[in-house]
This record gives C-alpha cells, structure tokens and sequence, in this order.
C-alpha cells in the first residue's frame, strides 16, 4: 500500500484518534484507506478497528433506466446525505463513460464490481456471458483500476468445492448475489475453477500496481434469513481468510464483504467468526436485514440489523434503500437509505465509545434543554429534513414546540430553575 503520511493525519484528525493507531491498523490490515494513486481523492477516508462506522452508498444504471444524469443526481444525493463511500454498480448504457464521470464528480472512495461489466461487455460482442474469456475478465479489472476506481468487489471466495456445498445445503434462496451467480454460472459452463480464485495472483499484482483495495464479495451471502450462517457461507469465509492472508503479504490492502438476511440473534455469531477467520479484517456488511417480510422498509431492518452488526465489530455498513427487492432507488431513496443508515452506524458508535459520538448527542441535549431550535436543527442528522418538519408547524411565541406547548417540560423546568 502507498498511502502518504499526511493523508493518514488527517484522517486521524477527523476521528479524533492518533494518528499512529491508523499506522498501526494499516500495517496490520485492521484499517484500509480505500485510495487509488490514479486519482485525486478529495475525501478519503479509513474504515477499521477503532473507528467511526462508515456508509456506502449505492448507485448505477440498469438496462432499464440508463440516464448518466440521474446517477450524478444520486451520487450528489448520496454525498450530501453523508455517505462516506460510493459504489457504481452500473449495468446500462456506457459503462465506461459512466463511471468515468462519476469518478470526476466523487468527492469520496468509489467501488465498483467489475465481473457486472465483464459479463455485459461478453453480451455486447453477441456472446453470452459464459463465453467470456479470463483474459476479459481481468482486462476490465485493469481497465477500471487505471480508471481510478478505488476498491473492487470481486468474488475470489466461490470455489468448485463451495459451489458443491453449496448445492448439497437445500437453500430456499439459493444465491442471491448478482456477482456469485454470474461466477457460478461462468463455472458451470465451462467445467472449470473460478478465474478470480484460481489466478488470485494476478489480481493482487493490478491491486498493488494501482493502489486498488480489495473487497472480498460474499457471493453465498445468504438471501432470507432461513438461509443465515449455513455451511456454504461460512466455507465462502474460510476461502476468504486465506485470501486475506495472500493480499497483505502481497502489500494489498483487503476488507471482507458480509451478509445479507440474518437474524438478530445470529449477527453477533456471524462478526465474530468473520473477524477470527480473517483476522480483523475490516468487515463491510449488507445491513444485515433482520427480517424479510418488510418490502418498501427494507432500509429500516437494514438499519437494526446494522446498529446490532456495527456493535459487534462490524466496519462498514452498504445502505439498504426503501425501494430494496422492489425496484431501483431513485434519489429520494438514495438520501433516505444513506439517512437511515447514517442512524443506525452512529448507535453503534455511542455504544463501542468512538471519539466523538457521545459527544454529539449531549450537544443536541443540552440544545433541547435551551429550547435553542437553530441549534439542534444545525446539529441533526438531516438538517434539511429537521427544518422542513420544524417549519412545517405553526410558531408559539412562547418559545416551545407544537407537541407539548405551554405545557413542555423543558420550558417549564427552565423557568422554575431560573427562579432560584
């Protein structure tokens, strides 16, 4: 990894920690600064052990709706919400050009999953997706690592072994991961063992060469909670552990990608093996949804399943939107999934003691306790949104809200204080 010293500062000062425990987390492969030398990162940030749990958001075209200028909005969306990270998962349209231009306008690291591109690159030339070469599979990695893109997820953890693990389990969802299905499907037809596994090598040496973060694609992440912490998931983790080991001895910097559907009584057990398999690697997960009967507020089991997996050691939370199972988000939702998420990462953060959370909620308490309305607008989470609902109600002279009036406590025990 190349990561500037200056840059590892400055990251250390906006999480109020050392800067040598990032050293430290960076050299340990506890922390990575997703960071690629090809571009000009604006907001980098760290994502690991002992830091503030980050967000990722994300956005790309379908086959459907392929307008750049609706992925720019979303991507505007994404950031001003507060996302720390972007992923282009792009499918429609030009994809090169697409994420070519989100890459000017990111301000923030930005991944992508370069198997989707490959498979409809294959698709393109009148071929179908299992006819594409492994030459082309890595001729797209490279392509998007020059790019600038700044981690890729890439599904080196599906292996012949756990496809017939897999296939011996009974799943109800069977695999519910674009990218591991693509893979499977690619093996199957061809008889053979998957190219991201079997010439791991070669990705880590376009990795190093750019500067490129590994993530670690779950690709049996499990798609309905009957299907959580089964045997074909966690033999995908034991292949991703090793392969966290090969990656930092090769100078890569590598985080692993998690689940999906768990219950609330797993998700402990699921960031607990993760983190001893591949040693404290830093682990991003899929919410986790904690139940899978709440289309149109998927974003909200996300977030409980995400406030729970942040507690326990998960790093990084990919947002879940309203729209999650039914259609593709649009901005609204992209801004309400990145909000909710936001919630559901800061919870984790008061409860593990992250410099800076507690904090925050005593500020927007002891605003609550002047009745200082600007102030505890200023310091929510959405002060958009806390404005409009604010304003939204007619204005008492006396100071309180709609809700209590005359009668709130909080103004009529600043009175009785005040008297004394």
């Amino acid at each position: 990894m190349n990561i500037h010293e200056s840059i590892i500062k400055k990251i250390a000062e906006d999480e109020r920690v050392p800067w040598e425990q990032i050293k430290e987390g960076l050299e340990q492969g506890t922390i990575v600064i997703p960071m690629n030398k090809n571009r000009r990162l604006l907001k980098p940030c760290a994502v690991g052990k002992g830091l503030r749990t980050k967000v990722n958001a994300n956005i790309g075209t379908s086959q459907d709706t392929a307008e750049l200028s609706i992925e720019l909005e979303k991507l505007k969306a994404a950031v001003g919400a507060g996302a720390d990270a972007i992923m282009d998962l792009s499918t429609g349209g030009d994809i090169d050009a697409v994420r070519r231009e989100i890459l000017l306008q990111c301000p923030v690291p930005l991944g992508t999953v370069p198997i989707y591109q490959a498979a409809i690159e294959a698709v393109g030339n009148k071929k179908s997706l299992v006819e594409m070469t492994v030459d082309e599979i890595f001729s797209v990695i490279e392509r998007q690592a020059k790019d600038g893109v700044d981690f890729l997820t890439v599904h080196c953890g599906i292996t012949s072994e756990s496809v017939k693990r897999l296939k011996q389990e009974g799943r109800v969802a069977s695999v519910v991961s674009r990218g591991g299905a693509f893979t499977i499907e690619w093996m199957s037809y061809n008889k053979a063992e998957n190219p991201l596994y079997q010439y791991y090598d070669r990705l880590l040496d376009i990795c190093k060469e750019h500067n490129v973060t590994l993530s670690l694609g779950d690709g049996f992440r499990p798609g309905c909670l009957a299907d959580a912490t089964d045997r074909a998931q966690i033999q995908e983790l034991i292949t991703l552990g090793e392969l966290v080991d090969r990656a930092r001895a090769a100078g890569v910097q590598a985080m692993v990608e998690g689940p999906g559907h768990v219950p609330i009584d797993q998700i402990e057990t699921n960031v607990k093996i993760q983190k001893e398999l591949c040693k404290g690697a830093p682990f991003y997960v899929l919410g986790p949804l904690v139940t899978d009967i709440a289309p149109g507020y998927d974003h909200i089991t996300a977030a409980i399943g995400g406030a729970w997996a942040a507690y326990f050691g998960a790093d990084f939370l990919c947002y879940v939107t309203p729209s999650e199972h039914l259609k593709l988000p649009d901005i609204d939702d992209v801004r309400e999934g990145v909000i909710v998420l936001r919630i559901a990462a800061h919870a984790a953060d008061i409860a593990k003691g992250v410099p800076g959370a507690k904090e925050w909620d005593l500020k927007m308490s002891q605003a609550r306790k002047a009745l200082d309305w600007e102030k505890q607008i200023e310091l929510s989470i959405n002060p958009p949104h806390a404005r409009q609902v604010y304003e939204s109600a007619p204005k008492r002279e006396s100071g309180a809200c709609t809700m209590c009036g005359d009668y709130c406590s909080m103004k009529k025990m600043n009175e009785v204080e005040n008297k004394k």
